[in-house]
């Protein structure tokens, strides 16, 4: 019964992204050159109406904090890494799964690049504790401030906050959705992890990454570890949870006649050409530096950005910003001339 939750949660988050194209690498990789701003837009609006709701949740007792610790050396270089792999890959470690049910040849090589990646991590893990660290704690708008008026207070705000900064990037986008599906999104994403979160439910938030070491390290044997005896059983839950999202992936695309099997996609035909080697190679290193600087950071999109956001872990919040410097960095580098 429970995994049949799990891949229910994991299809509604699949269809979700699906659904307002938030999965696509067009999209994604379009953030980087900010020539599209939608998923920027639908995670400020998740993580904003998430982190009003989420709160008012935990503070009645249907759901507990999960928050992540702030590694600083990790969340820093990490969300550069990850955002680098984000910008070069053009998909996150949950829009991989839905994009390759989709037909993405690309996203599946993505996918080996990331299991490989999370390999590595748990290779080299024992070496890099030196500058994954120090670890300052669970710090989160709750620990800081307690439960009283000033925490409300700073939720509410912060939570506008973030919703108008959705509605300000809808503005200045260059892409802008007529349809308003980021709007959908958006709000379907934060009541879609206020779901997952409820203690009658799984008791735990969304996660993707983790899903990437746990397969690579049952692959090879690598599993008479600390790291594997940590990551066994999120890893497990998020293996479910995005078979749930490439299921959604494929079953829609199917659906509305929309299957493509795609290698080389419209954005980067225009950057970097078409050769069919070029994409694989750097779709496979996008990838691997993805997951790898996901694991070092102790999340991703979802898992970070949008979980932890949501519960204003200042970790998350923290990795955030990173993220985006990557990807921002990285996507004028990378895609710096047009073919």
């Amino acid at each position: 019964m429970e995994t049949v939750r799990i891949l229910i949660y994991g299809f509604l988050f699949g269809a979700i992204l699906q659904y307002a194209r938030l999965n696509r690498f067009n999209v994604i990789s379009g953030m980087a050159t900010l020539e599209d701003l939608s998923v920027a837009k639908a995670i400020a609006l998740a993580v904003g109406l998430g982190a009003i709701l989420l709160s008012v949740e935990i503070g009645v007792g249907m759901a507990s904090w999960h928050i992540k610790p702030f590694m600083l050396g990790g969340v820093i270089l990490g969300g550069l890494i990850f955002g680098a792999g984000m910008a070069i890959l053009g998909y996150c470690p949950g829009t991989m799964a839905i994009s390759f049910g989709e037909g993405s040849t690309d996203a599946l090589t993505g996918i080996l690049g990331g299991l490989t990646g999370g390999w590595i991590y748990t290779l080299l893990l024992p070496s890099l504790h030196g500058i994954l660290g120090p670890d300052l704690g669970n710090i989160s708008y709750h620990s800081l401030f307690g439960n009283g008026f000033l925490y409300w207070f700073l939720v509410i705000i912060t939570g506008t906050g973030f919703i108008i900064i959705a509605y300000w990037l809808n503005k200045v986008d260059k892409n802008p959705d007529k349809n308003r599906k980021w709007v959908i999104s958006g709000i379907a994403l934060a009541l879609l992890e206020v779901l997952v979160f409820l203690k009658t439910s799984t008791n735990r938030p969304v996660g993707a990454s983790t899903s990437y070491p746990y397969i690579a390290d049952l692959l090879t044997g690598v599993t008479q570890n600390d790291y594997f005896s940590k990551i066994q059983k999120p890893g497990h839950w998020e293996l479910i949870f995005l078979t749930g999202a490439f299921l959604a992936g494929l079953i829609i695309s199917l659906i509305k006649k929309e299957f493509r099997l795609t290698l080389i996609h419209k954005r980067w035909k225009t950057y970097r050409g078409t050769s069919a080697m070029k994409r694989i190679l750097w779709a496979f290193a996008g990838g691997f530096i993805l997951i790898f600087g996901a694991r070092m950071a102790g999340g991703c999109t979802s898992g970070h950005i949008l979980s932890g956001g949501m519960q204003l872990a200042i970790s998350s919040l923290v990795f955030a910003v990173f993220v985006f410097a990557g990807l921002l960095i990285t996507g004028k580098v990378f895609y710096k001339t047009k073919e």
